[in-house]
Formats: structure tokens, sequence, C-alpha cells
């Protein structure tokens, strides 16, 4: 069986002490017995957060893929390691889109998080220039293919996967059941093609397009999402406590 995850990106938002009485809200949140929580604060954060969690993951929005160096700024996995985090976001659209960073350099931090023991969600997902063309299956399969698909069955169990349509972050629109659907059962499909069937249907794949309270249930309810990936949502504890509870499953995959 496959693991059911939500997880909540904050991204560069909340003061030090929204952060920390966040976070203990969250500790204290209905969690359904058989879901995965995680939280990624921003960085500055990530250690009080780590102190305060006791019911939830803590993890980190991003870092580097070199151990130490010259690198003004940049945080490594080797650190992040070091401060406790349990799993770093690698691809999210916001650093490809804002940050330039392309499909070689995100295989090389997905190599570094594992070689460091760190659990990687791999982001992947397309803007609507190409959701409106008709090609996100193949870009999106491409993205997979030149940053994920060359670890070993052994080094790919321990990835998370997450869809993201670029045009549905932040913009009020959301993807479709269908349209998710779609795209979680041909990510799963590629994942069986290159790692077999028996490794694809124990591959989690979350959705990360504006889930919320008011859509969870019918996106979870499908087939092939196996939770979420979620921005605003996660900001407060009163919309996060239904994207966590087990009633919101309505179907457990």
């Amino acid at each position: 069986m496959r693991s059911k995850i939500v997880a909540g990106n904050w991204k560069m938002n909340l003061s030090q002490t929204e952060a920390k009485a966040l976070c203990k809200e969250v500790n204290k949140l209905n969690i359904g017995s058989e879901i995965e929580v995680y939280i990624f604060p921003p960085m500055l954060y990530a250690s009080d957060c780590k102190a305060i969690s006791t019911r939830v993951k803590v993890g980190a929005q991003n870092a580097y893929p070199k151990d130490q160096g010259a690198f003004t700024g940049e945080v490594s996995m080797w650190q992040l390691k070091e401060a406790g985090m349990d799993s770093v976001l690698i691809g999210h659209s916001e650093r490809r889109e804002y940050f330039q960073e392309d499909n070689a350099l995100l295989k090389q931090k997905l190599d570094s998080a594992l070689a460091h023991g760190i659990r990687p969600f791999f982001c992947c997902g397309e803007p609507l220039e190409i959701r409106q063309d008709n090609s996100f299956l193949s870009y999106v399969k491409n993205q997979l293919e030149e940053s994920v698909f060359h670890l070993s069955a052994a080094e790919f169990e321990k990835v998370v996967l997450a869809y993201e349509p670029i045009w549905a972050i932040g913009t009020g629109q959301t993807a479709s059941t269908e349209q998710a659907e779609e795209m979680h059962a041909a990510i799963r499909s590629w994942v069986g093609e290159k790692y077999g069937k028996e490794t694809a249907e124990k591959t989690s794949i979350l959705y990360g397009g504006s889930c919320n309270p008011s859509n969870a249930q019918a996106l979870f309810a499908c087939e092939n999402v196996d939770g979420g990936l979620i921005g605003g949502a996660s900001l407060k504890a009163a919309d996060f406590s239904v994207l966590v509870a087990e009633g919101t499953w309505t179907i457990l995959n």
C-alpha cells in the first residue's frame, strides 16, 4: 500500500512567532491514522518547527547539491541532514520559473538528497501554454526522464512525486478531477514502464495545484491521487485540518 501524504509548503510566509504558533496548532490536529503529514517552513524557522513537531515531519523548501563551498546564500543537503530535516522539495514550479532551475540541476539535487538520506519530494508539471497546446503529457514525461528516471529502483522508491499544474497555482484555478487523474495515471504508467508495476503501485503521487478544503475530497478520491502538496491552505490550521482528516479521504487508495 502506498503512503497517503499531505504536505504543507509555507513558501516565504509568516514571521518566526507565527510559524511557531502554526506549527503548534498543526501538531494538535486530528490527523488520520494512515496519513503522513509534512510541513516545509521557511528555512529560518525550520529548526524551531523541528523542535516543536511531534506528529509531523519537517522538511526544507530547497537546497543546493554541493555539500560545502563558496555558494553564498545556499544551504546544502548535508547541512539539512545535520539540522535534522526529514525531507526536501525539489523542482517546485516557482524554483523552475523564478530561478531558472533546469532538469539537469534538479537531477543533481535529487542525487544529493538521496545520498544524504533525505526524502525528496520531486515536483513536475506544465505551464499554461503547454496545457493549451496539448503537449502536457510529453512535457511532464520529459521532466521525469531527465531528472528522475536515471535512479535505480531502490533509490526511486524513496522519492515522492508531486504533480503541479503550474497554471493552477495561485491563480484560483484548479485542475478538474479528470485532469488530475489523467496526469497522475500517466505518471504512474511511466513509472511502471521504467521500474515495474510493483514499484509504480507503491509510488505516492501528490496533487499540488490550489488544493483546498472545498476540492480536496474530490481530488483525494481519484484512484491515482495519493495526497496533496498544499500551499495557501497550509497557512491556516483550520483549513489544513480538513486536508489531514481521515473523513476527507473518501477512498483510501
